[in-house]
């Protein structure tokens, strides 16, 4: 590799020594956990949701989600480390410039990594789905800041779609030495709208984000001083003298690296997540629910223990109203007020017990997953919310009719229960306003 650059000065040297080892252990997967994942995760019959989760990880040493402690830890490390490398290499280097070029690609593909992993989870608008039939059932006061953005997002897909092409392209953008400060100055912008998004909605990815930007900074650092005088100060600026010169088996390698990490994490990442957008899409269970009971029942009758109770907005027994999701879902609104999910954080499960999505950041309703004995007619519910898996409800059902359902066996409190609940067919404005073609038709409600 040519090297024509003046040598640095040594504080220069002192900071960059720093600097190059904390990202090094913020980027590289040095925590033993990643590896434990990579491990146990099947090699021939891995999903989509094995990459995002190994793409998206972050060293921590807590059991929790990652925290600005954890930079803290690493920047010590970083430190102490520096400290030795300055004693060893007091007399030799005149330069870093090569270094600085490697931790720049380390970064540069840990950040298009990142921005393929959430781009094509938005492209196939799997991060922020269509709000489910109990969430259209919800006031909006019951919703927390971090769900309304999220369900925001997810009634315009194409808006979805769009920032998950803005990130793919940016990701592209960064694996080419040419346009890899352009792509990281617009993804600066990109993100830090995504960081204070994550602020002022409670999100919880807000250090992962900040963590990002943090990679974008020190791959534009390279071009910025020179940006700044040409453009801005309008002064004489020369161009870059540093080269790194590829030949031989470093040559062959690179192409070969490169065309492996385009081959694993666009397109076979990209095929998967297209195909589970279809089959497996992790926020809502898969697990199908009762056929062609799906929609808003109101309850027209509820009788506990004998006594039949009389609509009630303030009666905490009494349900007010029920759904039936596509899936294995069934919500009840009533006065007892439903504990929140206070997760924020973006997770990507597999196993349908573990999404949680809909009970997450809202208390207006009660979310149950329920399994179907369709010989015995009978419906064994558990309360989907992680903290009350415990209250469970087991009811035999019966179907007059398309717009009824009969309900009948013992609630969570061991009383008894007979529920009628009447199916209300009601129309939803979103979708009237799809079906009409915008907000210029005129609505028939």
């Amino acid at each position: 590799m040519s090297n024509v650059t003046p040598a640095w000065k040594d504080y220069e040297k002192i900071g960059f020594r720093i600097i190059f080892i904390y990202f090094l252990l913020q980027a590289l997967p040095l925590d033993w956990k990643f590896y434990s994942y990579l491990f146990t995760t099947p090699v021939f019959n891995f999903h989509y949701e094995d990459i995002f989760n190994l793409a998206n990880y972050t060293t921590r040493f807590g059991t929790g989600p990652a925290t600005y402690s954890d930079w803290g830890i690493l920047l010590l490390i970083a430190v102490a480390a520096a400290i030795v490398w300055t004693y060893a290499d007091r007399q030799r280097a005149r330069t870093y410039d090569a270094a600085f070029y490697w931790l720049r690609v380390i970064l540069r593909y840990r950040l298009a990594l990142a921005l393929l992993a959430y781009g094509f989870l938005k492209l196939f608008t799997l991060q922020a789905p269509y709000p489910s039939l109990s969430s259209l059932n919800t006031p909006y006061g019951d919703f927390n800041r971090w769900k309304l953005f999220s369900l925001s997002l997810g009634i315009v897909p194409s808006y979805e779609l769009f920032l998950g092409g803005v990130e793919i392209v940016l990701a592209l953008g960064l694996l080419f030495r040419k346009t890899a400060s352009i792509s990281a100055f617009i993804f600066l912008i990109f993100c830090g709208n995504i960081f204070v998004s994550n602020l002022a909605y409670e999100g919880g990815d807000q250090v992962y984000s900040l963590l990002l930007i943090t990679y974008g900074f020190v791959i534009l650092s390279f071009d910025l001083q020179r940006i700044t005088r040409l453009l801005i100060l309008q002064q004489p600026t020369a161009a870059a003298t540093f080269r790194p010169v590829f030949e031989g088996f470093r040559k062959n390698g690179r192409r070969i690296l490169k065309t492996a990490f385009l081959l694993f994490f666009v397109v076979i990442y990209g095929v998967k997540t297209g195909v589970g957008a279809k089959n497996d899409p992790y926020q809502y269970p898969t697990t199908k629910g009762l056929p062609a009971i799906s929609g808003l029942y109101n309850v027209a009758t509820f009788v506990i223990n004998g006594d039949t109770l009389a609509y009630s907005l303030t009666d905490s027994l009494r349900w007010r109203n029920v759904v039936f999701e596509e899936w294995n879902t069934l919500s009840i609104r009533t006065n007892r007020q439903a504990p929140v999910n206070a997760n924020n954080r973006h997770l990507v499960k597999r196993d349908n017990s573990e999404r949680l999505y809909e009970t997450e950041g809202t208390s207006g309703r009660h979310y149950y997953s329920y399994t179907a004995d369709t010989a015995q007619h009978l419906l064994t519910l558990e309360n989907r919310h992680p903290g009350l898996s415990a209250e469970t409800l087991s009811l035999h059902y019966s179907r007059p009719d398309q717009n009824r359902v009969i309900l009948a066996g013992t609630a969570y409190s061991r009383d008894s229960i007979y529920v009628i609940l009447e199916k209300v067919n009601k129309k939803y404005l979103l979708e009237e306003v799809a079906k009409g073609g915008g907000r210029n038709r005129k609505l028939k409600l």
